[in-house]
């Protein structure tokens, strides 16, 4: 019988997305890295939490992260 090969993580996407205890994953928002003093503080502050991903973009995250990370 052959052996099943390992697959390889996506590091990029390693480091983008975070896999919940669930299993749901989670993303940062965009637009929270500069120029921030235009930005109200109420917008910053929504910004620098997590989000979890759409179902649209759910399976090919998961293609990017085999083993859940």
């Amino acid at each position: 019988m052959a052996k099943k090969l390992k697959l390889k993580t996506k590091r990029g996407a390693a480091k983008r997305f975070k896999v919940t205890g669930s299993g749901k994953i989670m993303r940062a928002h965009a637009g929270k890295r500069h120029l921030l003093g235009t930005k109200p503080s109420k917008r910053t502050r929504r910004l620098g939490k997590n989000v979890a991903l759409k179902a649209a973009d759910m399976s090919e995250a998961r293609r990017m992260l085999p083993y859940g990370i």
